[in-house]
């Protein structure tokens, strides 16, 4: 076995959010010198459940294995539908880590630093498109590059979310918001504290909030109407006091629900 081959690996697969037991099972396939080989495993995120399929293939030319992608299958309770699709990996580090491909799945938007064809780095919000699919039968990745629009602090700052106040808080709420999670906030105004959780949606250059039991709000404060379109300062500030009503528009099932 090509022990930094081997090293690499496990970095690979390390750094793309694979645990130990991935780990563990990649040294015993590489011992048995196979032409190519899958490890599988399943991770639960809440009650849904993420199965992987982690292919790699033997080089033609020497001992050396390549991480060429990795198959995602999504599985939500009370749905027999199971949503599913391949991520490539690159050289360059940039790969679509495990949460990350939950997080698609699930329907939200993830911001990377994307290599095109031509090896050139780009940032954008990408996010599945699941009306539509490639050759291969993957789902297309629609992608938001920064001149769309979209500036996701500006539009948390239209808010008056608690976790804006500290600069670590902000920052921590940032990178996690980038990285497609559903993020527990905190919402100050008139009537006292709320706990709520949002998500990022640059397609509308938006955020979308759910409640504490993470059913979808109808936002009563919208950051903009158009984009570019400028605010009355005396609008913002009198936003900023008001919470997010807290009639349901639907759940993560897309089921209709009544005002509580």
């Amino acid at each position: 076995m090509n022990e930094k081959n081997h090293d690499y690996l496990k970095d690979q697969l390390k750094y793309t959010g694979f645990g130990e037991d991935a780990q563990a099972q990649l040294r015993d396939n590489l011992m048995k010198a196979q032409n190519e080989f899958s490890i599988k495993q399943m991770t639960a995120y809440g009650k849904d459940e993420l199965s992987v399929s982690l292919n790699f293939k033997k080089s033609t030319n020497s001992d050396m294995y390549f991480f060429n992608n990795y198959r995602a299958e999504l599985a939500k309770p009370g749905s027999d539908v199971k949503i599913s699709q391949t991520f490539y990996m690159n050289n360059e580090g940039r790969n679509i880590t495990q949460k990350e491909a939950y997080n698609l799945l699930d329907g939200r938007s993830v911001n990377k630093d994307l290599v095109n064809k031509d090896g050139q780095i780009h940032n954008a919000w990408v996010k599945l498109d699941f009306k539509e699919t490639t050759v291969s039968g993957n789902y297309k990745m629609r992608q938001f590059s920064p001149e769309y629009g979209f500036e996701l602090e500006k539009t948390l700052e239209k808010f008056p979310l608690k976790e804006l106040l500290d600069p670590k808080e902000r920052v921590r709420l940032l990178e996690s918001l980038e990285r497609g999670n559903r993020q527990a906030v905190t919402f100050k105004g008139e009537d006292g504290e709320q706990k709520r959780f949002i998500e990022a949606n640059p397609q509308f250059k938006s955020v979308t909030i759910y409640d504490q039991n993470q059913k979808r709000l109808r936002q009563a404060i919208e950051p903009s109407q158009k984009a570019g379109e400028s605010q009355d300062k005396g609008q913002e500030n009198s936003a900023k006091n008001r919470l997010p009503s807290n009639e349901v528009v639907e759940d993560n099932q897309g089921k209709r629900r009544g005002i509580k």
